[in-house]
């Protein structure tokens, strides 16, 4: 079921989701990583706070989890050949 109404919370991590998005899109794989993690710290963070439901930030965190898993092998020696 798609909200039609976000609150604060979730628009703030959707717009760290959409710089994720846009640092992977331009090939920027040290940002990516950097708002990946963002994205975990401030959805903890939020839903401690009690801004974000369990369900919410559960959803958030099944998002941080797959980024995780598709950025697990970028680093900088794919860009280096012997």
């Amino acid at each position: 079921m798609i909200k039609l109404f976000r609150s604060r919370a979730e628009k703030e991590l959707d717009g760290i989701i959409s710089e994720i998005k846009q640092f992977l899109e331009n090939n920027y794989k040290d940002q990516a990583h950097a708002m990946r993690e963002k994205l975990h710290i401030r959805a903890l963070e939020l839903h401690n706070a009690g801004k974000l439901s369990d369900e919410t930030f559960a959803a958030y965190e099944k998002i941080y989890a797959s980024y995780t898993e598709q950025m697990k092998n970028y680093n900088h020696r794919e860009f280096y050949h012997s």
